[in-house]
């Protein structure tokens, strides 16, 4: 879906596809009949924004066959889907029994992650609307914190000294900009937008920014106006939002709470969890590690790693972090001038809920008419064009 802010920059809404486990081409464009056309149709909408993930060997094959990329933007078009970002932050393997930590790998440090990335890029160009003038992809920020070495550390800054000169390359042959957008994220060498300026600072504003996922400020505890304002200051762009909630337990020694928490400790996914405790923001990397004892219960609430569909609370006494992404789109978007024209709701955890839902396009559609709601609430109007 297309909103126009009130300055006139055209924002666009959608979902992200890594919420469908498919790995190779003919699964993609079946998912996009199979969910993404069907929540289109229960939204009302003419038109409607997929954030695609693409595993590695799609993308491999989507750059070397012009046949099988005409096919793939055919296939969006006949379904009145529109693609302006992808989602570069799995590589591969997003859907396994067990994911975990190896979703930071390759890092960039790692010579894959570089051609992965431009892969997406030039894929991307390719896919955009003909009225569309610039794409975002979003990826990781640098590598999980462990092992990270300074020589990790200067291959990764080679890495994105090179990724800048082939987004240049990039637009100068096709005429589309693409920005990359790297996602803060709690454990990793960026959790913060603070690490993030202190990180990736003096990168090329015009291509190489921030994806903003409100989830992960949420777990840091970061407050969204001075978060965005660090931003601001520091010149780098949020290329993209992942409009996203984490999970709260205002009262973790609760039994209740902890009841409803250990339903969440599943296998597949990390959910790191975070509190504070004297003015610190404290955590682990995984929810049945806090649990287990590895995280105070008798201080501030806890925060998870968990993303929480938008629209709905979780099991009582837990709640969602949907407040903080109220915040998060009032302070890009509810001022004079738009501050992200990239929004994703990126809730890939719906198969791993305690009940995962029986339909899951009315579950999607749901999350994105919430996001719909808060977009015109804040102004901005809706474009059927």
């Amino acid at each position: 879906m297309r909103f126009l802010h009130p300055d006139g920059t055209t924002v666009h809404l959608g979902y992200c596809s890594n919420v469908h486990q498919a790995e190779d081409l003919e699964g993609v464009i079946a998912q996009l009949a199979a969910y993404a056309e069907p929540v289109r149709e229960r939204l009302g909408a003419d038109r409607l924004g997929i954030g695609l993930w693409l595993a590695r060997g799609v993308v491999t094959e989507l750059a070397d066959d012009e046949g099988s990329l005409a096919r793939l933007k055919r296939e969006l078009g006949a379904r009145g889907l529109e693609t302006v970002t992808l989602n570069a932050f799995p590589y591969a393997g997003f859907h396994r029994e067990v994911v975990k930590k190896d979703v930071y790998l390759p890092d960039w440090a790692d010579e894959a992650r570089l051609k992965y990335t431009l892969d997406c890029a030039r894929v991307l160009a390719a896919l955009l609307p003909d009225d569309v003038g610039r794409g975002s992809v979003s990826t990781l920020p640098l590598a999980w914190r462990t092992p990270w070495t300074p020589a990790c550390a200067e291959e990764a800054r080679h890495a994105l000294a090179r990724l800048t000169t082939g987004l240049a390359a990039l637009e100068a042959w096709t005429g589309r900009r693409i920005r990359v957008g790297f996602e803060p994220e709690p454990g990793c060498v960026v959790e913060t937008t603070t690490q993030a300026v202190r990180e990736l600072g003096g990168l090329d504003p015009d291509r190489l920014g921030v994806c903003l996922d409100a989830c992960h400020l949420a777990v840091q505890f970061e407050q969204p106006s001075e978060a965005l304002r660090r931003l601001t200051e520091a010149g780098m762009p949020v290329v993209k939002l992942q409009a996203s909630c984490a999970v709260e337990a205002a009262a973790p020694a609760d039994p209740a709470a902890r009841a409803a928490l250990r339903r969440l400790a599943e296998p597949r996914f990390l959910h790191q969890t975070r509190t504070t405790s004297d003015g610190d923001v404290v955590g682990v990397d995984d929810l049945p590690e806090a649990l287990g004892g590895g995280l105070p219960a008798d201080g501030g609430p806890w925060r998870v790693h968990f993303h929480a569909p938008l629209h709905t609370e979780p099991e009582p006494p837990l709640r969602t972090t949907a407040d903080q992404l109220d915040q998060v789109l009032t302070g890009l978007l509810g001022g004079a001038s738009a501050g992200c024209d990239h929004i994703e709701v990126e809730t890939y955890t719906w198969s791993v809920l305690p009940e995962p839902p029986a339909d899951l396009p009315g579950g999607i559609a749901a999350e994105l008419a919430w996001a719909r709601d808060r977009l015109t609430g804040l102004g901005l109007k809706e474009d059927p064009s």
